[in-house]
C-alpha cells in the first residue's frame, strides 16, 4: 500500500511539472494547447537516446531535454499562433501526434515500437537514486516540482506575466498598449516545452525505458483536466488537479478494484469530473489566483 501511495505521489510530481508549464500556456495566454504530450515523449526520448546511445548521464541529458523541447515550442508556436480556440487544439493536438509517429517509425534512432530499455539510473555524488526505492525519487521528483513552481510564479508576477494576462484578456487592447503579443505567445509555448521536456526526462529515468505508446494524445487531455480541475492561472491549483486526477487514475488498484472496473473507467470518470466541475464550479476548485495591480500606494489626503 505504501509503494502504491508513493507511485501516485511521483507520477504526480512529474505530471504538475507538465501541468505548471500548461498553466502557463491556457491559464495565462489562453491559448488551448494540446500538445504537452509531444513535449514530454521529445524530452523522455533526448535522455533515453543520448543515456543508452552515448552514454551520457542524466544530468548532462536534462538540459538538451529541455532545449530540445523548447525548440520543437517555438516551432510550433510560431505557425500555430495564427489560430484560435478549436483549430489551435487541432493543430496542437496534431503535433502531439506527429512527434509519437515519426518516434514509431524511426527504427534507426528510436528502435521503432520497441522502444529503448536499459535506462541508467540517476546518480548524485556517486549515489544511484533508484526508482526501485521510491522514497529517493520521490524527493527528487518534488524539488523539482518547488523549482519550477517557484520561477513559474515568479514570472507570473513579472512583466512577462502581466504581458501574458492583458493579451488574455484582450489581446487588441494589450498590442494597442505596444504589448508585442506574436513574441510574448510564442514565449509561452517555449517556457510550457520546456517543463514538459524536464518532466519527460524524470519519466524516461523512472520507468527506465520509454515506448511511443506512451505518448498518446490522452496525455495531454489529462494535462488539460489537471489545469480546468485545479483552477486555470493558478500554479498552486494545477498542483492540486494533478494529484486529483491521479488519484482517481489508480483509485481502483488501490481499492482492489482493478479486476472488476474497465480501463475505459477511468476516461468515463475524467469527463465526469469536467461536467460537475463546468456546472457548479467552472473556475475550478481553488480559481483563478487574483494579484494585486503593481503601482503606487496614497494615503488618504496625501501621498505615501
Amino acid at each position: 500500500m505504501l509503494n502504491f501511495i508513493l507511485l501516485i505521489l511521483i507520477y504526480t510530481g512529474i505530471y504538475a511539472l507538465m501541468a505548471v508549464g500548461q498553466n502557463l500556456i491556457t491559464g495565462y495566454v489562453g491559448l488551448l494547447s494540446l500538445t504537452q504530450a509531444g513535449f514530454f515523449a521529445i524530452g523522455s526520448y533526448a535522455t533515453a537516446i543520448l543515456s543508452v546511445t552515448y552514454g551520457w548521464n542524466f544530468w548532462m541529458t536534462l538540459p538538451v531535454a529541455a532545449i530540445l523541447a523548447g525548440f520543437f515550442g517555438f516551432l510550433i508556436g510560431l505557425p500555430t499562433l495564427r489560430l484560435k480556440g478549436d483549430y489551435l487544439a487541432i493543430a496542437t493536438l496534431g503535433f502531439g501526434e506527429i512527434v509519437r509517429n515519426i518516434l514509431n517509425n524511426w527504427d534507426k534512432l528510436t528502435n521503432g515500437p520497441m522502444g529503448i530499455q536499459r535506462i541508467p539510473m540517476i546518480s548524485i555524488f556517486g549515489m544511484r537514486v533508484s526508482p526501485y526505492a521510491k522514497w529517493g525519487f520521490l524527493i527528487l521528483v518534488w524539488v523539482f516540482v518547488v523549482i519550477a513552481y517557484l520561477l513559474f510564479e515568479r514570472l507570473a508576477r513579472s512583466r512577462i506575466g502581466r504581458a501574458l494576462e492583458a493579451i488574455r484578456e484582450d489581446e487588441i487592447a494589450a498590442s494597442s498598449m505596444g504589448i508585442n503579443a506574436t513574441r510574448y505567445k510564442v514565449w509561452a509555448f517555449v517556457f510550457g516545452a520546456m517543463i514538459a521536456g524536464i518532466a519527460g526526462s524524470l519519466q524516461a529515468v523512472f520507468i527506465l525505458s520509454v515506448t511511443p505508446g506512451v505518448f498518446t494524445f490522452m496525455v495531454s487531455i489529462m494535462v488539460l483536466c489537471m489545469v480546468v480541475l485545479g483552477g486555470m492561472g493558478n500554479f498552486k491549483a494545477v498542483v492540486l488537479g494533478a494529484f486529483l486526477i491521479q488519484f482517481v487514475s489508480y483509485f481502483p488498484q488501490l481499492v482492489g478494484l482493478s479486476n472488476v472496473i474497465p480501463p475505459q473507467f477511468k476516461q468515463v470518470l475524467f469527463g465526469l469530473i469536467l461536467v460537475v466541475m463546468m456546472i457548479w464550479r467552472p473556475q475550478g476548485i481553488l480559481g483563478r489566483e487574483q494579484r494585486s495591480a503593481p503601482g503606487r500606494l496614497f494615503k488618504k489626503g496625501g501621498r505615501s
